[in-house]
């Protein structure tokens, strides 16, 4: 009996036309968890890209028309606390704002819980006089629950959080070239490309919606974006160790294209991004209603929502745009779009 050719070998990670069509007569739910390649993610590829470039150019244009809705760490500007006790409500402290400034404060929130309970007014900076008359107006109006001396006001200067993003932008620069060796080491540089455009996907994208929804920016913001760009690069790695596993030796058969192993690939670790996603995305959520409802802390707060978003849209690019866009870049390589050619040449013989 002669040896078997490479064709006839079946590697663990290659399935014959049957099984494909077997499994697509299966339950959605059936072919999420077998992983065997039932969703043609690669092969629609256009589709993603176009949905990827909407997406990109709305948070752009947003980002260019809108802007930001800068804190007052970004901004300046005067912040006054008083305890929130009896009578004293967000609502009752703007009315008494309003009714003694003329204008509406940027910001008035709860921090805290019972009895360290304190309400927080954020807007542009005051003048003295206008300092000075609206702390009297704030102890006044809610005897005997608060008392003038419990009122306090201070100025912040907009120099801290200009210092924070500058950090954030090394942080950030540095974070990009590490990730893009690391990758190009340890894969290749078409997949240290493809993961790049990922990331960069998920800052433009995570930063159009805060643009677009005007959710306020700060530090804690600011800081969520590199937080947010570890989870991405993972989820992206995990993908691409997989494809790399699949397609080590894809140029020695014939049986499926580079694409098609990609595919396969990201079939199987579709299911391990959903569980990452739905396990990260449940403590977020958890740190949101602390935040809010029970705490009333605005800094945890603003560090969730940046991380809610900016996970759902790196599992998003993770699957749908890392992946495409690295076999877009290996099917322009000669080896890979002559063994394509080689791959449709032979099925034709076979199904003539």
């Amino acid at each position: 009996m002669s040896n078997p050719t490479p064709d006839d070998v079946r590697t663990p990670t290659e399935w014959s036309d049957d099984d494909y069509v077997a499994d697509k007569n299966q339950s959605f739910f059936s072919r999420l968890y077998s992983g065997t390649g039932a969703f043609d993610v690669i092969g629609k590829r256009r589709m993603w890209y176009a949905i990827s470039g909407v997406l990109m150019v709305i948070c752009i244009l947003s980002i260019a028309i809108r802007g930001f809705t800068f804190g007052i760490d970004f901004e300046g500007g005067t912040q006054v606390s008083m305890p929130a006790r009896g009578a004293v409500t967000t609502s009752e402290v703007t009315k008494v704002f309003e009714d003694t400034l003329g204008r509406s404060p940027d910001t008035v929130q709860q921090a805290g819980a019972g009895s360290s309970a304190t309400i927080q007014i954020r807007t542009s900076t005051l003048t003295g006089p206008e300092t000075a008359e609206l702390l009297h107006a704030l102890g006044t109006a809610f005897e005997p629950d608060v008392k003038p001396a419990d009122v306090s006001s201070s100025d912040v200067s907009s120099t801290w959080g200009k210092e924070i993003t500058q950090k954030m932008l090394i942080a950030l620069a540095v974070f990009l070239v590490v990730a893009f060796i690391y990758i190009a080491i340890r894969f290749d540089k078409e997949m240290s490309v493809a993961a790049m455009a990922s990331l960069v996907f998920d800052l433009v994208v995570t930063a159009g919606i805060y643009s677009l929804v005007g959710w306020e920016m700060t530090p804690a913001t600011v800081i969520g974006l590199l937080t947010i760009l570890g989870f991405s690069i993972y989820d992206t790695v995990v993908v691409f160790d997989k494809v790399e596993e699949n397609t080590r030796s894809v140029l020695a058969t014939s049986r499926r294209t580079y694409a098609e192993q990609t595919n396969l690939a990201v079939n199987q670790t579709l299911m391990r991004s959903i569980n990452t996603t739905v396990i990260s995305v449940l403590p977020i959520i958890a740190m949101m209603v602390v935040a809010v409802w029970m705490l009333g802390v605005g800094t945890l707060k603003d560090l969730a929502l940046i991380q809610l978003v900016g996970v759902v849209v790196g599992t998003y690019s993770s699957v749908f745009l890392a992946s495409p866009c690295l076999v877009s870049m290996k099917e322009r390589t000669t080896d890979i779009k002559r063994h394509t050619a080689k791959v449709l040449a032979r099925r034709e013989r076979i199904s003539a």
